[in-house]
């Protein structure tokens, strides 16, 4: 199974706990975006990306709102 966007962040922030202390959030919050019980917010989002130094992108996180986060063109 490969990791999605947020798993991602987990893995990388060092576990649910420390990403949720990084973004002012609840460990009961980033729980439910991984069990897909809550969306992410396009703030949370933007948090979510500054603390992984980019590598998890806020139209990965929220690829149902693309006006708000295209998703870059190719050759861009």
């Amino acid at each position: 199974m490969s990791e999605n966007a947020i798993q991602k962040a987990v893995r990388l922030a060092g576990g649910q706990s420390a990403l949720a202390r990084a973004i002012g959030v609840t460990q009961g919050a980033v729980w439910k975006w991984l069990n897909n019980l809550q969306k992410i917010s396009p703030e949370n989002a933007v948090a979510i990306s500054i603390a992984t130094r980019g590598e998890v992108k806020p139209y990965e996180l929220r690829p149902d709102i693309p006006l708000v986060f295209p998703r870059p063109t190719e050759g861009a």
